[in-house]
């Protein structure tokens, strides 16, 4: 009997996969889960208990990978949450070559803490732009941030994904540059990322009772909606999902930087770039905070 050599796919999800980083796969030439949408789940396997997604799934399993890898080419989504990391990612600016990149945002923030680039596991995405990898602190919670440390710059943990190194889309490979080993996230850069930012003044008087719940649950089902558009349509749905929420932070009910990252998030599930995601839930945020009437108009 011939045995054929895994793909080089299959030998980069096992790779990624022994370091104890739990993979999941993306449709075979892009960057979006190539798993089944909860309107499609057949309640049956992995979800025989319920909709299960692509962070629930993600495995480091062998001969779950081989099953799957070998069936299609498809790329590589490491779960950051489950595998315990923290993924700066520093995109490239897009249409304006004398704007800075995210990664010389980045070494001036640490020049500005007095600190010299961390050296750890690092990627290049087929843009041009770099992921650097670090081992998220032990017992705290950090999601998915877009900009909180700059422009161009977002992080990826719990909630998150990042695309592995050996994946290919149209415009080029995801590869590595450095395989120094996995750093610890730096303390300083903890603290950035913990910190609350100041609350501007809110424009309207908040409710006596929390609308906290209803704003919560309006953001979920609005997110469900982003991560369930059709192709043509991705965008305008995000735009205006965000601009629906919007309402909910004018009334104080949930903060702008809750509501900015799970449509972020909601967004690149869906395809969608992180500078696209960015500069369009933040237009349609804007807008509806002009446009919000007080909770008893409304």
């Amino acid at each position: 009997m011939t045995h054929h050599p895994p793909s080089a796919l299959l030998s980069a999800a096992l790779a990624a996969a022994a370091r104890g980083w739990p993979v999941f796969p993306l449709r075979p030439g892009q960057k979006r889960p190539a798993l089944h949408a909860e309107a499609h789940c057949p309640r049956t396997g992995p979800c025989a208990a319920g909709h299960a997604k692509w962070e629930q799934r993600a495995t480091t399993d062998p001969d779950t990978i081989r099953r799957c890898w070998t069936h299609n080419p498809y790329n590589i989504g490491i779960a950051t949450g489950p595998a315990g990391l923290l993924v700066v990612d520093l995109d490239q600016p897009k249409n304006t070559a004398d704007a800075p990149s995210g990664a010389d945002t980045f070494k001036a923030l640490c020049e500005r803490a007095g600190q010299a680039v961390p050296i750890t596991y690092r990627t290049r995405t087929p843009s041009g732009g770099e992921h650097l990898f670090f081992t998220a602190p032990p017992g705290g919670w950090l999601g998915n941030t877009a900009g909180k440390l700059g422009p161009l710059i977002d992080t990826r943990a719990w909630g998150g994904y990042v695309v592995a190194p050996g994946s290919n889309i149209p415009a080029g490979a995801y590869e590595v540059t450095d395989d120094a080993p996995l750093a610890e996230l730096p303390p300083w850069l903890l603290s950035l990322l913990q910190s609350v930012p100041p609350t501007a003044a809110k424009r309207l008087t908040p409710p006596t009772v929390s609308g906290t719940r209803v704003a919560r649950a309006a953001l979920d089902a609005e997110c469900t909606v982003v991560r369930t558009a059709p192709d043509k349509q991705r965008n305008a749905t995000l735009n205006r999902c965000a601009f629906k929420v919007g309402r909910f932070v004018a009334w104080g009910d949930i903060p702008r930087q809750e509501v900015e990252e799970a449509f972020q998030a909601a967004g690149e599930s869906r395809g969608l770039t992180a500078a696209e995601c960015r500069a369009t839930i933040r237009s349609a945020l804007e807008s509806s905070l002009r446009a919000a009437r007080p909770r008893d108009a409304a």
